[in-house]
């Protein structure tokens, strides 16, 4: 049906346990992500066969591999966790494409493993869905994620808390796809063993996977840690730009990749509150809308921790590379960060004849930061009032005006603001709705979706990721899917296991 290679089990002995999934009784497809198994060259109807089912819910696994639950430790809240890896996943091997490059198929839900921290090892199928609906929309949204390849039920329930009662929910495995797996919790891991050789092992195989070209720097493993500063953040950069709150930016949760990955407690900000918080668990706010870039950067410290002996023998010359490299995260996240935003308010061709790349505050990075603390004052609908404001460029402020409670401080704003927008009106208006979405997966919409669901109705599922697949073209008769929360509403999200 496809064949995987299993390197990572290969050559990376030490950071995994051999391990099969636990056989469940009745496997089934839900939901097959055809776009991305076409992509991937693989068998789509061999999928959706009694064979594609069993492979996908994990009774069988591909010939030729071994599959393996990956180790890695991880800072949960804060606190260190020497011993995570995946206690309910497998990864199932690599699926590699014609010019080389990797793609990792895992599978989430298959079982208790030896990382096991208690539970049964299963999911849920609400949350596996979850996890779809939400890496398909970030895909969507041009947001670095990994992508869900398939849901299977099970034919089990499980027991699962739901509004505060332990019930049976129906079964489900998730097979995802990734860049890889690895993650600053791996890093630490293998730091944590004291095997000098096993890093370095790790550090080449990552280098191999994510950037090749560090292999031949004066430094690879700093050069390493460089690339992963770079890519985390654009990544949460963009995150920021949509509103998207991961939930538990913990570090076996930030990958080298770049890529977001696991969508348990996470959420779409609605009124733009940089506090903003949905996670059940998150009772501090650590992982708040507004604290991601400085979480992120506290996740990179660890990692840069975990590599000092890569970088130099001498531990103080390690921290100062580490150190050097680290220090230019606030500068990349505020470049790609205000990259993001100016493209928002259509100022990205240049603003007011300047270079949008400047740090000058002509290039509208004084607009935009009063435009959101106008929207903060005003309890506004962050991503509402983004898109709405291609329609004041073309000439007709209405739809944003009327988001405000005092519109005539919003007037105020928005005199300044097409001050500095091009001339070209009709085009910018245009270019705006092309990375300011209408849909995006609304807290109370996806949770209404994915409990009809669970229980068979998919009529409903099926109409909403056709909406947020398409995020920026406008729908008849999906009207409520953009529309926030009910105010009285005091949405949570869960952890999902």
């Amino acid at each position: 049906m496809f064949a995987l290679d299993d390197s990572f089990a290969r050559e990376l002995v030490g950071l995994h346990q051999p391990w099969r999934a636990e056989p469940v009784a009745d496997p089934s497809l839900v939901i097959l992500n055809e776009e991305l198994a076409s992509e991937l060259g693989l068998d789509v109807e061999g999928l959706r066969s009694p064979a594609g089912d069993s492979i996908l819910a994990g009774n069988d696994a591909p010939a030729g591999v071994t599959t393996v639950a990956q180790a890695y430790s991880g800072q949960l809240f804060g606190g260190y966790s020497p011993r995570l890896g995946d206690g309910r996943a497998l990864l199932l091997g690599e699926i590699v494409d014609d010019e080389g490059s990797r793609l990792d198929l895992h599978l989430k839900g298959s079982g208790r493993t030896p990382f096991a921290r208690g539970g049964d090892g299963r999911a849920a199928l609400g949350p596996m869905l979850r996890e779809y609906v939400i890496g398909e929309a970030m895909h969507a949204l041009g947001i670095r994620t990994t992508r869900a390849l398939a849901v299977a039920a099970t034919g089990e329930t499980i027991l699962r808390e739901v509004d505060g009662r332990v019930t049976d929910v129906p079964g489900a495995v998730l097979a995802r796809v990734a860049s890889s797996h690895l993650r600053v919790g791996t890093f630490q891991f293998a730091s944590a063993t004291g095997d000098r050789e096993l890093h370095g092992r790790l550090t080449g195989y990552a280098i191999a996977r994510h950037t090749p070209d560090a292999a031949g720097a004066d430094n690879p493993a700093l050069a390493l840690f460089d690339h992963v500063v770079d890519v985390q953040a654009s990544l949460v950069a963009r995150w920021m730009a949509v509103g998207f709150i991961h939930g538990v930016m913990n570090t076996d949760n930030t990958t080298i990749s770049g890529e977001t990955i696991d969508y348990g407690p996470c959420a779409f900000m609605d009124a733009y509150d940089p506090t903003t918080v949905f996670s059940s668990i998150d009772h501090g706010g650590r992982y708040a809308y507004g604290n991601q870039p400085a979480i992120i950067t506290w996740n990179l410290a660890r990692l840069a921790e975990a590599m000092l002996p890569l970088f130099d023998d001498d531990t103080d010359a390690a921290v100062e590379s580490a150190s050097g490299v680290l220090q230019t995260f606030p500068e990349r996240f505020q470049s790609a960060w205000s990259a993001a935003m100016r493209a928002k308010l259509g100022l990205d061709a240049g603003v007011a004849g300047g270079d949008p790349s400047s740090s000058d505050p002509s290039n509208g990075d004084d607009v935009i930061g009063d435009l959101l603390a106008l929207m903060g004052e005003q309890r506004v609908d962050y991503t509402m009032c983004l898109r709405a404001l291609s329609s004041v460029v073309r000439g007709d402020a209405e739809p944003a005006r009327s988001l405000f409670t005092e519109p005539e401080a919003f007037d105020a704003w928005a005199a300044r603001w097409l001050a500095l927008v091009g001339e070209d009106r009709s085009a910018i208006a245009d270019r705006m709705d092309r990375v300011n979405p209408i849909y995006i997966p609304r807290n109370h919409i996806v949770e209404e979706v994915l409990t009809a669901a669970s229980w068979g109705d998919h009529d409903a599922l099926d109409d909403f990721l056709d909406a947020v697949t398409h995020p920026f073209e406008q729908r008849p008769g999906r009207e409520r899917y953009a529309q926030p929360a009910p105010d009285a509403v005091d949405y949570r999200t869960f952890c999902g296991t």
